[in-house]
Order: structure tokens, then C-alpha cells, then sequence
């Protein structure tokens, strides 16, 4: 088992993307945060992974809390002894050409995205210094962190805001032997997609369909979505890397939409 006694702390892990990667490092013997605003599915999800025999537990967080993401990390050191994984995914999309975003609605996302990597980052590095283990700190990007698309002008600020931080978190963290790196996922067929459909639909003039093979999949080299169970591979990858040499580094996955 490649995390045997790891601690990961996994954002938005009670559903999607979150918790397939939660499902995996379970499988490989690590002990699972799963913090989510929705305490209710985090606990569900904690408890499925018990019943496979793991070791998990629910935290309610919201991202955006100071005092929440730290009472949060405190509870997964309080259970678990220390926290050696992070995996910053907890994130949400809205929709609108540039002039349609309330301001409102800009700080939502990039509070979210960047201020829930860098409150969870700041909280998780402390355990990882003080434990004198190293660690792996990962974060949720996306294709938009490399390039952008129409409709989207705070997502893809936030996602390529996330690169910069991990090559700072990677230069800090390196002499304490912490990692830091992005997952670029291409288009994953989450609820969070499945509701970017129908608004995408509306706002462009086209049909779902055409969305999803016009849009979404239109550079990819074989039309096919990104799996959640493609991302949980690379977080693997990145978690269970032994040393520096493997840091502040993004990967895309995405069926060739995106090549570097």
C-alpha cells in the first residue's frame, strides 16, 4: 500500500472528484479527512469507507472560514495524530460573460478557490513542519489553468492563481521535504458539469449536445470526459512520490485537449 498510515485532508470530498480521490488513498491504506460543507455526505462518505475496513472521519468546513478550516484540521490531527496529505479541492463555477458577474459573485468564487487553498495550505503545513515528515500538498486546478474559455473570466483567475501558489508552497516547503503540486484536470462529468451544461446552452445559443461536443470535448484527441477515477490516479501519484523531485508541478489530464 503506497499511503499505509498516511493522513489525508481532502476538500470537497464528499462527492465528485473529492471523494473518488478519497476512495483511492483509502484503498492504499492512508486515513481519510473528509471535510465538507456538507457534513452530512461527509460523514456518509467516511462511513463507506469504514465499512471497506479503512479509517475515516467526517469534518464539516467551509473553505472560506478562517476558524473552520483550522478547527477542522485540528479535529483530523486530534483524531489521526498529524496531517501529512492536503488535497485543496473544495470549488464551485458560475457562469456569465465578464460585464453579467456581480461583484459579489467574483469574490464567492476566487474566496473559494484561493482563499480555501491558502487557509487549508497554511493550517496543513504547520502539522506537516511540526511532524517532521515531509508531506504532499495538492492542488484542484484545471485545463483553465493554462488557458481560458469564454464565460468563465473568475474560474480561470483562480485556477491559474493556483499554480503561483504551489510553486511558492514547493520552494518553502522543500527543505522540510513538502511537496507542492496542481492536478489540471479537462472537463469531468461531476454535477458540477452537469449544471454548467444547460447554463452554457443558454448563454452561447446552443443545444446541450453541441455544448457537450462543441464546447467541452471539442479539443480533446477522442471526445471523451476526463474520469473522476483518471484525476484519483494522478492524486496517487502525486500523495505517494517520495521525494522533491516531483514539485511544484502542474499535470494535465485531459484527453489531449490541453498538451505541454
Amino acid at each position: 500500500m503506497q499511503l499505509r498510515d498516511k493522513v489525508a485532508y481532502v476538500t470537497g470530498a464528499a462527492s465528485g472528484i473529492g471523494k473518488a480521490i478519497a476512495l483511492r488513498y483509502a484503498r492504499e491504506g492512508a486515513k481519510i479527512a473528509i471535510a465538507d460543507l456538507n457534513i452530512d455526505a461527509a460523514e456518509a462518505a467516511a462511513a463507506e469507507i469504514r465499512h471497506a475496513g479503512g479509517q475515516a472521519i467526517g469534518v464539516a468546513v467551509d473553505v472560506t472560514d478562517e476558524v473552520q478550516v483550522d478547527v477542522s484540521v485540528a479535529a483530523t490531527v486530534q483524531a489521526f495524530g498529524t496531517v501529512d496529505i492536503l488535497v485543496s479541492n473544495a470549488g464551485i463555477q458560475i457562469v456569465h460573460p465578464v460585464e453579467d458577474f456581480t461583484y459579489a459573485e467574483w469574490k464567492k468564487l476566487l474566496a473559494i478557490h484561493l482563499d480555501g487553498a491558502f487557509l487549508t495550505t497554511r493550517a496543513c503545513i504547520k502539522q506537516m513542519k511540526k511532524a517532521g515528515n515531509g508531506g504532499s500538498i495538492i492542488y484542484m486546478g484545471s485545463v483553465h489553468s493554462k488557458e481560458a474559455s469564454v464565460l468563465k473570466a473568475p474560474y480561470v483567475t483562480a485556477k491559474h492563481g493556483l499554480i503561483g501558489l504551489a510553486k511558492t508552497v514547493a520552494k518553502e516547503g522543500g527543505p522540510h521535504g513538502i511537496r507542492a503540486n496542481v492536478i489540471c484536470p479537462g472537463f469531468v462529468r461531476t454535477p458540477l458539469v452537469d449544471k454548467q451544461i444547460p447554463e452554457q446552452a443558454q448563454a452561447l445559443g446552443l443545444s446541450e449536445a453541441d455544448v457537450i461536443k462543441k464546447v467541452m470535448l471539442k479539443e480533446t484527441v477522442d471526445g471523451e470526459f476526463t474520469t473522476v477515477a483518471d484525476v484519483a490516479e494522478v492524486a496517487l501519484l502525486f500523495a505517494g512520490f517520495q521525494s522533491n523531485a516531483l514539485t511544484g508541478q502542474s499535470l494535465i489530464v485531459s484527453h489531449g485537449w490541453n498538451m505541454q
